[in-house]
């Protein structure tokens, strides 16, 4: 089975190309966010380098968020199409799933964060077990310090990731020491071969989403939406 991956639910934009033996190809970009304008260029290309056809793809996985809103559309828009107009197998992978992925045998917690925007973040956590990564909380949307009220009562080292590391990272210190660790560059943010990965992991389970009826891990509305919800004295958040 040969599986392309698509991430573009953060400022970088990736895609690449697995199949049941080897990463055949990646492209990973973090310049400036214009998914919208690189991201089928990037496939194009990725497609021209392994000498293929978009024929000879077996499936689409995509990013299902959390993340970037108008990311998240454009991703999982190109993923549907791509699926629908080649009958491919179609499946979503969170894209905190994809980072913890990334931090393989880390022997504490691992703590995914991407920015959620006015000192939020998006988060899930995580631990290796006998070689397979399992989730220790569902999807959350909350403030840095909530977050870092639950984890400083456990006694883990906590490894964090993310694009919202950047931003907290001093907080993030000051409030867990020398517990806190940090994940290389090289594997902080969302990549598409995680994606693919973990998407052959889900299909070889049988398992695929529904390309009409499936739909981004969002956890928040869009800031728009909760704006206008406010001026008519309908928001919470």
């Amino acid at each position: 089975m040969r599986i392309l991956g698509i991430d573009t639910s953060t400022s970088a934009a990736t895609a690449a190309i697995l199949n049941d033996e080897k990463l055949e190809a990646e492209i990973f970009l973090n310049h400036k966010m214009q998914h919208s304008i690189i991201l089928f260029p990037m496939l194009e290309k990725l497609l021209k380098m392994l000498e293929l056809k978009i024929q000879d793809i077996d499936a689409v996985a995509v990013s299902g968020g959390p993340g970037s809103f108008t990311g998240l559309r454009i991703g999982v828009s190109a993923a549907k199409g791509i699926a629908q107009g080649g009958s491919k197998k179609f499946v979503a992978v969170s894209s905190l799933d994809a980072i913890a992925f990334q931090q393989v045998g880390f022997d504490g917690i691992i703590c995914p964060i991407l920015d959620g925007l006015r000192d939020n973040v998006y988060t899930r956590l995580f631990s290796w077990q006998g070689g397979e990564l399992f989730n220790l909380y569902d999807y959350d949307a909350l403030h840095i310090d909530e977050l870092l009220k639950k984890i400083s009562e456990r006694n883990d080292r906590i490894m964090f990731c993310g694009d919202a590391v950047k931003i907290h990272r001093e907080r993030i210190q000051d409030r867990l020491g020398e517990r806190a660790i940090f994940a290389p560059l090289s594997t902080t943010m969302p990549r598409a071969a995680s994606i693919a990965e973990l998407g052959k992991i889900k299909l070889d389970k049988g398992v695929e989403d529904d390309i009409y009826t499936y739909s981004p891990i969002y956890i928040r509305k869009p800031q728009a939406e909760r704006e206008y919800e406010r001026k008519l004295g309908v928001c919470n958040d």
